[in-house]
């Protein structure tokens, strides 16, 4: 009896682990299906991904039929030595009448615990098996779209994370301190500024009615040297910063400017030009006047051509400057050991870029100078130990400076008529940097360590010159009745039309005078135009939309360029980006030539007159550079015109072959307005628009007036100066 129980039970035992394996089995298929529908879902076109899942079932129902195996094996196994038991128990229970508990209860109990057990590991196992798919090969952790080298191979693990790149901090520039001079044209004249690094107040140092720039910190930063001609001609002077006190160091009959202090302060090299030399040349002067005066200049270059702005190094025996050879600037370096401009270092050595205005670094290993490239001024860096090696581009503007520590650099960029000192890093172009803006045009910087005097910044610096604190001019506009306004004529001017809008007559009337002073007579009482009437056709060449229809410019006599040797105007182009400017420069008369008026000129002018020559070459390039720098005295027409509002024209696109187009003769004063808004101060809309479509009924121009009501202004018979006559 007992023995059919326990087989009956041990059929029943076997049955129910053999049907909880086959569901097990049936669970797995179950999973493996699911799993296979979601990762179709999710990566459909990720063949590889799929077939790695059904390896993955693979080897789960695998394992799982291992387990199984092994399961049935211990059950039968088990089954056998409880049969025994069984029997062994049951004979002797004959033998033994005392009531005991049914055995069969005890191991059926036992069996399902293991059971249980059994089943809970199995589940374990189908988790790890299908539930971590992490360390299968598959698509990289970001990387999506990338297929991986090898199945089976798992990806590999770097030991130390990859760092994530952080932006490397940007140095501050003016972080350095100390102070910055300059010099800063204010109502059309030039002063000695200064301000502390870090500060936001500028200081006036100068306030002369003459003009003084070109500053130069002494290696103590407690003096400044500068050029004025605050005596007549251009000379070089000594400030005292703390006490304001001014030396005079240079007595000679002729033009000295752009000093720089030899390392231990006991010299000055400067830019100089003489009667005897026609030429401008570098010189080195004891720093002490009593010295200087009785020792005089010791000549450096002899070369001809102009040599300009020269800059000490720090290392004491070597000069940089600008040589102007063979119709291009470039940045060279002489050394005092021995002085041969032949043997001397030509940094630069550009066919067709100009560089000027160096500034060694502080330890005498680099210079830094400005250069036009395609029409872009910028600041560059050049190693002295290697001149063939590429320039460093700092940033866009001019005039470098470095800081005390070689760390950074300041240089001027202009906007308009205002101008920022910049401070950039070497080597960090397009970064970000500091600037002080300042509310007129800068030019010179020098950086010092040192720090402003302060009685100097408590005093605020020196009030402005009560002579010239004040506007050039005032414009006496009269405004008719039908809001138009009307016509003024020039006094004692020569033109066809000589009148100006009544809106800028008056700016006309005053640089009209200071040309006179600074030229010596009165070049601009000889126009080729001024005023048109709508009835008068543009030139070829020159746009419809002209400002000579608004009565706001003027065109000085262009043949003026033709007027024998030397002529009277010279002009020097200047590409800026996509256009081409012309500046043009007025001799001043014969008495002046000695230096009491203008100043030499340092670039090579260019010559229109070359388009006649009947060289093709010459032609196609609208002229060429003239074969030198001329000689005597000069005086920038176009930076007068833009101290009293009137500005240059840019060339037309087409003025290589189209003189017409060159416009080297325009100035206008356009009041900030458009040309359309000009026009309209002087015509009705309806006579502008009649005009604008070639009407054949021109209107007639406004009314001009037979009265000045400015004063007559004394001129000369001719614009030629007399030594030209």
């Amino acid at each position: 009896m007992l023995v059919r129980a326990f087989r009956v039970t041990d059929r029943l035992g076997n049955a129910f682990l053999r049907i909880s394996a086959w569901a097990l089995v049936a669970s797995l298929e179950q999973a493996a299906s699911l799993k296979r529908g979601l990762f179709g879902i999710l990566l459909g076109v990720w063949t590889v991904v799929f077939v790695g899942s059904l390896n993955t079932v693979r080897r789960t129902r695998q394992t799982a039929q291992q387990a199984v195996q092994i399961t049935h094996g211990a059950v039968e196994a088990t089954a056998s030595r409880r049969q025994q038991i069984m029997v062994q128990r049951a004979a002797e229970a004959e033998l033994k009448p005392t009531i005991q508990k049914d055995p069969l209860l005890v191991q059926n109990r036992a069996l399902s615990a293991f059971a249980v057990l059994l089943l809970l590991v199995l589940l374990v196992i189908v988790v790890l098996q299908t539930g971590n798919d992490d360390d299968e090969p598959g698509i990289p952790a970001g990387a999506a779209g990338q297929w991986p080298e090898a199945r089976g191979t798992a990806p590999p693990t770097a030991i130390f994370p990859t760092a994530v790149p952080t932006a490397t901090p940007i140095p501050d520039p003016l972080r350095v301190g100390g102070s910055l001079a300059y010099t800063m044209r204010e109502h059309g004249q030039l002063d000695l500024w200064a301000i502390g690094v870090g500060e936001s107040t500028p200081l006036r140092l100068t306030n002369h009615p003459a003009d003084d720039r070109d500053p130069a910190w002494s290696p103590d930063g407690r003096r400044l040297a500068f050029a004025s001609n605050r005596d007549g001609n251009w000379e070089l002077y000594i400030l005292d910063v703390a006490s304001g006190a001014i030396t005079r160091l240079t007595y000679t009959p002729g033009f000295e400017g752009a000093p720089t202090w030899s390392p231990d302060g006991a010299y000055i090299a400067f830019e100089g030009y003489t009667q005897q030399t026609q030429d401008l040349d570098i010189y080195v002067i004891s720093s002490d006047p009593g010295r200087a005066a009785s020792e005089g200049a010791l000549r450096v270059t002899y070369a001809p051509g102009p040599d300009i702005e020269p800059a000490w190094s720090p290392q004491g025996r070597q000069i940089a400057y600008t040589a102007v050879r063979n119709g291009n600037q470039e940045i060279r370096v002489i050394d005092l050991n021995n002085p041969s401009e032949e043997v001397a270092l030509n940094l630069t050595s550009s066919s067709n870029i100009d560089e000027n205005h160096p500034a060694w670094n502080p330890d005498g290993t680099a210079i830094a100078y400005t250069a036009v490239v395609d029409g872009v001024e910028g600041v560059y860096i050049k190693s002295v130990g290697e001149p063939g090696a590429a320039p460093v581009l700092v940033g866009r503007g001019k005039m470098p400076t470095w800081a005390p520590n070689g760390s950074s650099l300041v240089y001027s960029h202009d906007t308009g008529q205002q101008t920022q000192l910049i401070a950039g890093t070497p080597g960090g172009f397009g970064a970000a940097t500091d600037a002080i803006s300042l509310p007129n045009r800068v030019t010179d910087p020098d950086w010092t360590a040192a720090s402003l005097p302060r009685p100097v910044v408590e005093s605020g610096g020196l009030p402005a010159n009560p002579d010239l604190d004040g506007p050039l001019f005032v414009e006496n506009e009269r405004q008719k009745a039908d809001g138009l306004y009307g016509m003024a004529p020039l006094n004692n001017v020569s033109a066809p039309q000589a009148f100006l809008s009544d809106r800028v007559n008056d700016s006309f009337e005053a640089m009209r005078i200071r040309v006179l002073e600074r030229a010596g007579y009165d070049f601009l009482g000889t126009l080729e135009d001024a005023f048109w009437r709508l009835d008068r056709p543009p030139d070829p060449g020159e746009p419809r939309q002209n400002w000579h229809y608004a009565g706001r410019a003027i065109a000085i006599q262009r043949n003026l360029i033709y007027a024998g040797q030397p002529t009277p105007i010279e002009v020097v182009r200047e590409d800026r980006e996509v256009n081409t400017y012309w500046r043009v420069y007025v001799r001043v008369v014969a008495e002046a030539q000695n230096g009491s008026l203008g100043e030499p000129l340092r670039q090579i002018p260019w010559d229109l007159t070359a388009r006649g020559s009947g060289d093709v070459e010459d032609y196609e390039r609208g002229g060429r550079l003239k074969d030198s720098v001329p000689a005597g005295y000069y005086v920038d027409l176009t930076q007068i015109a833009e101290d009293f509002g009137w500005q240059r024209a840019p060339a037309q696109r087409t003025w290589q072959f189209n003189f017409g187009a060159i416009q080297f003769w325009e100035l206008h004063n356009t009041g900030g307005k458009t040309w359309t808004e000009a026009m309209l101060e002087l015509y009705t809309p309806g006579e502008l628009d009649a005009f604008l479509s070639e009407a054949t009924a021109v209107p007639s121009p406004p009314p001009l007036p037979t009265e000045s009501p400015t004063p007559a202004v004394q001129r000369t018979a001719t614009p030629i100066p007399p030594d030209l006559q």
